[in-house]
Parts: C-alpha cells; sequence; structure tokens
C-alpha cells in the first residue's frame, strides 16, 4: 500500500504537491477547469493541516521558447484564487532565489505556485528535456525545496518525470493525494480484483493501441466485447471482406491468434454501420461482410442489442475505446448505446478507463450514471495493460 495523506503528519512543513492543470486554455482563457477542481480535496485539506503548499504542473508540451509565451500557469493560478477564495503566489520561473526565497518564507496554509515545469524542456532555446527525461539534478534540486512530496497528478503517473519520480526519488516523506488514491483503488477494484461477471468493452480504432489491455484482460475477464475500428481487423482474421474500411495487415495474425486462445470470451459485433467515404452522411447498415467500396465507421444495430445482452448480469465492466467514429454524429449511435447499456446497469461496479470514452461518456451525459471515470487517459491505459505506473511505483510504502 502507498502512503496517502493519512499517513503524514504535515504542520508547518513544506508539502510539494505535483498537480495535473495541464488545462485547456484558449486566447488566455481556460475553456475547461474540471482538472484544477479535481485538485482541490488535497489542497484544502493540506491547508486544514497547517502545510505550506507548493504546487506545480505541466501545461501541454514545450518544444521552443515562443512556446513558452502561450503556456505559462498564470492563467491557472488566477483561476485558483477565484476557486479557493484565497491569494496565491505565483513565482513565474522553475527554480532560482526568487522561488527559494519565496519558500523560504511561507507560514502554514499559504501557497505558492511555480511556473509549468516544461519550461524546464527548452533552457535557452535548446531542447534538454530536464523536466519529461526526468533530469537527475533537476529532481534533486526540487526535492530539496520542500519537506514532503504529494503525487497528484494521475495523467502522468505513466511517466517518469523529474517532477514526480525524480522529486519521490530525493526526499524524505512522499504520498500519494486524494485524486491518485481514488484513482488506484477504482482501478484496482475494477481491473486486478473484479467481482464477477466482469466484462470488459474494448473500442478504438487500432489494435495495437490495445494490445496490452487484450493480453492483460484475456486471463482476467469473463468476455470482451470488441468495437470501434479495430474489430475490422479481427473481421479480416475471420476470411471476412471488410471493404474499405481500417485494417491493420500486420496484426491480422494477431488477431486470429487472439480468438483462437480466447475460447469464446471474445465477442465480435455482428453488423456494422457503413459510409462510402469516412464523412458524417446518413449510414448504411451489413453484416460483418462488408460491400467492396464502403467502409465500416460504427457498429451496428444488432450488434448494440448483442451487446447489451452479454452486459446483462455483469457486475463488473471496464471500458476502454468507443465503439465508432462517436464524433460524427450519424456513426455516434454504437457508442451511446453501449454507453447507455452499462450506465443503466443495476448493482455493477462500471470503470471507464479514460481517453475517448471518458470524452463520450462526459459529452453524452453519462458521467454521473458511472462508478468511476478515470482522469488519466494513457495512465489508466496503461494500469488495464498490467503495466506499472512510474510516477506511482517511486512513492513510499506504508
Amino acid at each position: 500500500m502507498k502512503k496517502t495523506l493519512k499517513d503524514i503528519t504535515f504542520k508547518n512543513k513544506v508539502a510539494l504537491v505535483r498537480v495535473d492543470f495541464n488545462v485547456p486554455i484558449k486566447d488566455g482563457k481556460i475553456t475547461d477547469d474540471n482538472r484544477i477542481q479535481a485538485a482541490l480535496p488535497t489542497i484544502k485539506f493540506l491547508m486544514k493541516k497547517k502545510a505550506k503548499i507548493v504546487l506545480f504542473s505541466h501545461l501541454s508540451r514545450i518544444k521552443s521558447e515562443e512556446d513558452k509565451k502561450a503556456k505559462s500557469l498564470a492563467p491557472v493560478v488566477a483561476r485558483l484564487k477565484e476557486l479557493l477564495k484565497k491569494d496565491i503566489k505565483f513565482i513565474a520561473q522553475t527554480r532560482g532565489e526568487e522561488l527559494e526565497s519565496a519558500i523560504k518564507t511561507m507560514q502554514a496554509k499559504e501557497i505558492v505556485v511555480f511556473e509549468n515545469t516544461r519550461f524546464e524542456d527548452v533552457v535557452n532555446g535548446e531542447v534538454v528535456k530536464n523536466e519529461s527525461k526526468n533530469n537527475a539534478e533537476l529532481g534533486k534540486y526540487w526535492a530539496s525545496l520542500g519537506d514532503v512530496f504529494v503525487n497528484d497528478a494521475f495523467g502522468t503517473a505513466h511517466r517518469a518525470h523529474a517532477s514526480n519520480v525524480g522529486i519521490a526519488s530525493n526526499i524524505e516523506e512522499s504520498c500519494v493525494g486524494f485524486l491518485v488514491e481514488k484513482e488506484l483503488t477504482a482501478l484496482a477494484k475494477g481491473i486486478d480484483n473484479p467481482t464477477k461477471p466482469f466484462v470488459a468493452i474494448i473500442g478504438g480504432a487500432k489494435v495495437s493501441d490495445k494490445i496490452g489491455v487484450i493480453d492483460n484482460l484475456l486471463t482476467k475477464a469473463d468476455k470482451i466485447l470488441i468495437g470501434g475500428g479495430m474489430a475490422y481487423t479481427f473481421f479480416k482474421a475471420q476470411g471476412h471482406n471488410i471493404g474499405k474500411s481500417l485494417c491493420e495487415e500486420d496484426k491480422v495474425e494477431l488477431a486470429k491468434s487472439y480468438l483462437d486462445k480466447a475460447n469464446g470470451k471474445i465477442i465480435l459485433p455482428v453488423d456494422s454501420a457503413n459510409n462510402t467515404d469516412f464523412k458524417d452522411s446518413p449510414a448504411t447498415f451489413s453484416g460483418v461482410d462488408l460491400p467492396d467500396d464502403v467502409m465500416g465507421l460504427d457498429i451496428g444495430p444488432k450488434s448494440i442489442e448483442l451487446f447489451k445482452n452479454e452486459l446483462k448480469g455483469a457486475k463488473t465492466v471496464a471500458w476502454n475505446g468507443p465503439m465508432g467514429v462517436f464524433e460524427m454524429e450519424n456513426f455516434k449511435k454504437g457508442t451511446v448505446g453501449v454507453c447507455e447499456a452499462i450506465a443503466n446497469l443495476k448493482g455493477a461496479f462500471t470503470l471507464i478507463g479514460g481517453g475517448d470514452s471518458a470524452a463520450a461518456a462526459i459529452q453524452l451525459g453519462f458521467a454521473k450514471k458511472f462508478t468511476h471515470i478515470s482522469t488519466g487517459g494513457g495512465a489508466s491505459l496503461e494500469y488495464m495493460e498490467g503495466k506499472v505506473l512510474p510516477g506511482i511505483e517511486a512513492i513510499q510504502e506504508i
């Protein structure tokens, strides 16, 4: 078990808190502040415990000095002030005297935020990737600024960066924040220790993106329902004609081997919603043998019914990846249908592993109907693959 906030005494200690403030910003305005809101429980807890709170986050990728002008954390700090109704000191640097003296003179409950950690990836115009390649000196320097490290950024937990692994490896005490703790608890319940029957639903465009997930879940799930563009590679593996549909030719044999070793666990769609081109016009429908001049862009109505039936009685459901091109009005029915079916299950633990499926559930208004929607696309995907997350691994055990 990793240490949590409840395992550490924070009074008058400097808590270095890695948050995920990687929010969308357009023309200097934040268009979605969900990630800032998600960090508030940890920040408020630390204030209550009289910690001195130093917050830091990355924001987008930094590849040039030019990038830095548009990717400062200043707008985030302004929004955080509004949400906490509290004065916050922003230091527009990632190191140096100004930052050091601001931290040294802090009082309990005060908050300092320093600049975008990825600014360290470009120094004097040169791409050095100090942050994203976990530069040893940088991790040690940041760790020297505080007493305790709190990792509350699940979205970057699958990366070994200076601002997570680097600090955790060089500091006396470390723990996870409430957001990360919630993620780990939900993922463990949904993937590692599921109540049976356990049904996994895997979608998205490519088999290659989900190889690890299928490998890991074949040993754990009672059924795996497959939709999205990747289904057509499986159809090809079964000898069907897939028209102009997306197909990874180099993964056809792999798909065949999955079907062989699945012993009936893998459930594929039985029909397809098609179009002559990749465009949003009304669908035509076919079975899983498609005419030569069309491409499959979604699962069809019979598949939606099939998947609904396969989900009946499930006690744990993990979903990763849409069933079709859900951004298109005519090809979102499969994703909506599956989303509805999961949302309406009674007494089931339902988990969405981030990414496009999380976006779909939120867009379609089903966010409140799921037990847990992961905030970290890449991190939750790697967890579903059974991989170790370096940002979590580096945190101390109880």
